[in-house]
């Protein structure tokens, strides 16, 4: 949720909408066109054909441009702005239960899959050897290369499709107004939850989505090997959910409202897990390799330099995300590991007993999952 401002996204309360063209101007909307001469006609005349051809004129330049027209809304006062909130809420509670129970059932299954693939693995290498493959196989390069990576690097591939694939999609002029609406985090938006969990995989700007694709990538070995495949997905899902959520609360509480995209909220929990939990661990600077501090010092800053930018009302990044996601990040591994993931045997031994009355596959062999 990082970069706020983008060329196609626009700028919301009260400010003109300005629209991107194709040549990299910008079209202020209701300035986009020549008014005709005056006619000495009739006052009442006059005004019927001015705003007909002010409405056709409009759509006309929208027609023309790249980007769709956001529309300006005029958000209620602050009693009712703040009951907006409330649909968010329940969209982050519920989402974020819902990550970590479908990841339990994900390890239970993951489990059993594990040791029925032992014996056919078995049963593959016996017949690898009766009919060997030719060198050379691009599949079996494949498979080398992906068998080469840690289980973290693994884990974050899918992530980092995702984010390109969404990536693309932005560069479509057809799919602009289905991104904003879906893929653009904003309380003043007619849609508010679906976009809090899809922003999480969007970035307009190929610099911003590479930024964080790296740091993912670079955290991506230590953050499953302290959590484990299941509980990062569902740490790092529900990062991305309340740090939009707290997005959203700064947003109505200033009255700054604007779009927000990105993964840094999310990128900011994993960061803060592994800075509480390896404090003397060394990280760096992205372009400034021979610069080194522990991981202590790094989380600390990054939390300041947030409030600070929250506190003084710095619009380039969205710091109330990477606040959220930060202190999600820290209160995780402080309680919620100990709350959530080492509580999750009750609801695991339900799922089993689901399978195993429902004639799943194997039914008997899931009891050590809960203990994995």
């Amino acid at each position: 949720m990082a970069w706020r401002s983008f060329s196609v996204l626009l700028r919301l309360a009260r400010e003109p909408v300005l629209l991107s063209t194709p040549k990299g101007g910008s079209l202020q909307q209701r300035c986009g066109f020549r008014k005709a001469a005056r006619k000495p006609e009739s006052k009442k005349v006059e005004e019927d054909l001015g705003s007909t051809h002010t409405e056709s004129a409009e759509s006309a330049v929208q027609r023309r441009t790249a980007t769709p027209h956001w529309e300006q809304q005029a958000l209620p006062s602050s009693p009712r702005a703040f009951s907006r909130l409330i649909k968010p809420l329940v969209f982050t509670v519920g989402f974020t239960g819902c990550s970590f129970g479908s990841a339990a059932i994900w390890q239970y299954e993951s489990v059993k899959f594990r040791v029925q693939s032992f014996f056919d693995q078995i049963q593959a290498d016996w017949l690898e050897k009766l009919h060997p493959q030719k060198r050379g196989d691009i599949r079996k390069e494949i498979n080398q290369w992906w068998n080469s990576l840690s289980e973290g690097k693994r884990t974050v591939t899918g992530i980092i499709a995702a984010n390109a694939i969404v990536f693309c999609c932005w560069r479509v002029p057809s799919l602009q107004r289905t991104m904003i609406k879906y893929f653009a985090a904003n309380p003043a938006s007619k849609t508010l939850c679906s976009p809090m969990l899809l922003s999480t995989f969007s970035h307009f700007s190929f610099f911003h989505m590479a930024a964080n694709m790296y740091v993912l990538w670079s955290l991506s070995t230590s953050a499953v090997s302290m959590l484990g495949q299941e509980q990062f997905m569902a740490v790092y899902l529900s990062a991305g959910v309340i740090s939009a959520f707290a997005s959203y609360v700064a947003k109505m509480a200033t009255g700054r409202f604007g779009p927000s995209i990105g993964a840094s909220g999310a990128i900011m929990t994993v960061l803060a897990a592994i800075c509480i939990k390896m404090p003397e661990a060394k990280l760096g600077i992205i372009f400034l390799p021979m610069f080194t501090f522990s991981a202590a010092n790094a989380i600390k800053a990054i939390i300041a330099m947030d409030t600070a930018g929250l506190v003084l009302g710095w619009r380039f990044f969205d710091h109330a995300a990477h606040l959220g996601g930060a202190m999600f990040g820290i209160w995780y591994v402080l309680y919620g590991n100990e709350l959530i993931w080492k509580n999750r045997e009750p609801f695991v031994k339900l799922w089993h007993e689901f399978r195993t009355r429902g004639g799943g596959r194997g039914g008997g062999g899931g009891g050590g999952a809960a203990d994995v």
